[in-house]
């Protein structure tokens, strides 16, 4: 026997993932085998639509970012506020967030309408994630998935542009709908760049997978434009911001505005590269998901009835070349899974005394796998159920063996770690 016993995406992300790391950016996510999903990492805010929305412990820390920089501006605006001009900042703070999640609700929507399960979304550092469990099945879909979330964005920007012309330019009403126009289009047009992980990058992937016929063509070009993207955000993001294309211009470089610059620049490229880094291993991951199948992972098992000791049913095993023990009853039924960590713990000289009943797990719902599940529904399926050994049967209902979760989860890891042919 054997002794071994899910980057984001500024201002916005989708997809799918590896065993519960990375989370998305633009990607569905691959759950980790035999784990059950986390509670969603921060404050459950709802469920529209039946997908829970989480504020992360990080959005506070840019919420108050926002309303110190906010709050700033409006003292050079509306003087007359005084300290209030904070309450303004927040509620602005509060208000861009919404936009952001009405942003990722697009896509849920969306992904919902074409039938693949979202996870959760996510308000977090620098802005949002909805995560996607599944791939889509055409670049069209994949194009539509992508897109209405900065359409959604244009869309909030023209409807904060109409309220501005109802209201005064120097008042709270009409600053705060001039930044939240601003906010939002940003969002749309920088979410509209075409490099993974952002939403111009997945329309890329979609429009060359299209051409190409191969998903993976679509996504080798998105993920290396998204890197040259990380690179370009890195120099240029500070330069334009020195020679005033992006407002004041810095009087000298190494000035504090600068540096503040430079980090944020870092920040994003940083964010940009990883996330377009993590949606390449993750479709080449996907190509190899196929070979990971119930049949070749499972271990060769015998039959035991609950009393037979272990040291005479681990000689049998070893007898048949097998690797794992299944409790069956007088009529050959299997009724339990003998725990590979429990035997583990019993030492040598104990096991003649020890029966296998004592250290084996009932057979609950769920833990019947067919031998016939491979790739994603693999994965899925253990997911939902999760244990640590489960009994893989033929379609006859005949016992075919025990697979372990560590067994799945050290192919998967070998799956990822294999560079692309």
């Amino acid at each position: 026997m054997d002794e071994s016993g899910k980057s984001q995406d500024p201002e916005e992300s989708v997809r799918p993932q590896p065993p519960e790391p990375p989370e998305h950016n633009d990607e569905p996510k691959t759950p980790t085998p035999g784990k059950k999903r986390g509670s969603g990492g921060g404050i459950l805010m709802g469920r529209p639509f039946g997908v829970p929305v989480y504020v992360a412990p990080s959005w506070f820390l840019v919420a108050a970012l926002i309303t110190w920089v906010f709050g700033g501006q409006l003292e050079r605006v509306l003087p007359e506020l005084g300290a209030a001009r904070y309450l303004v900042s927040l509620f602005f703070a509060v208000a861009f967030y919404a936009s952001v999640l009405v942003h990722e609700l697009a896509h849920t929507v969306a992904a919902l309408r074409f039938k693949l399960p979202v996870r959760r979304i996510q308000l977090q550092f620098f802005g949002g994630v909805s995560e996607i469990e599944k791939e889509t099945e055409t670049p069209g879909r994949e194009f539509i998935l992508a897109f209405v979330g900065p359409l959604l964005s244009l869309a909030l920007a023209g409807v904060f542009y109409a309220g501005m012309q109802l209201v005064e330019p120097d008042t709270v009403p009409g600053v705060l709908l001039a930044g939240l126009m601003i906010s939002n289009l940003i969002v749309a047009i920088f979410n509209l760049l075409p490099g993974l992980p952002l939403d111009g990058g997945r329309m890329l992937r979609a429009i060359v997978w299209k051409i190409t016929g191969r998903p993976m063509s679509g996504t080798i070009a998105a993920a290396w434009v998204g890197r040259a993207l990380a690179v370009t955000v890195l120099i240029g993001l500070p330069l334009l911001t020195h020679t005033g294309v992006l407002g004041t211009p810095r009087p000298e470089i190494g000035g504090a505005d600068s540096l503040t610059d430079a980090l944020l620049a870092a920040i994003l490229a940083a964010i940009i590269w990883t996330g377009a880094g993590n949606s390449l291993r993750m479709a080449r991951l996907r190509e190899r998901l196929p070979d990971l199948t119930a049949r070749t992972l499972t271990r060769r098992a015998v039959p035991v009835e609950t009393g037979t000791p272990l040291s005479e049913a681990l000689r049998r095993a070893n007898d048949a070349g097998a690797r794992a023990l299944v409790v069956v009853d007088p009529q050959g039924t299997p009724t339990a899974l003998v725990r590979e960590a429990a035997i583990v713990g019993v030492p040598d000289h104990r096991r003649p005394w020890v029966a296998v009943g004592t250290l084996a797990q009932d057979l609950k719902d769920g833990m019947r796998v067919s031998a016939e599940l491979a790739g994603e529904d693999l994965l899925e399926y253990l997911r939902a159920t999760p244990a640590t050994e489960y009994l893989v049967v033929e379609e006859t209902g005949e016992i075919y063996g025990v697979l372990s979760t560590a067994d799945v989860e050290r192919a998967f890891v070998s799956a990822m770690a294999r560079k692309a042919a």
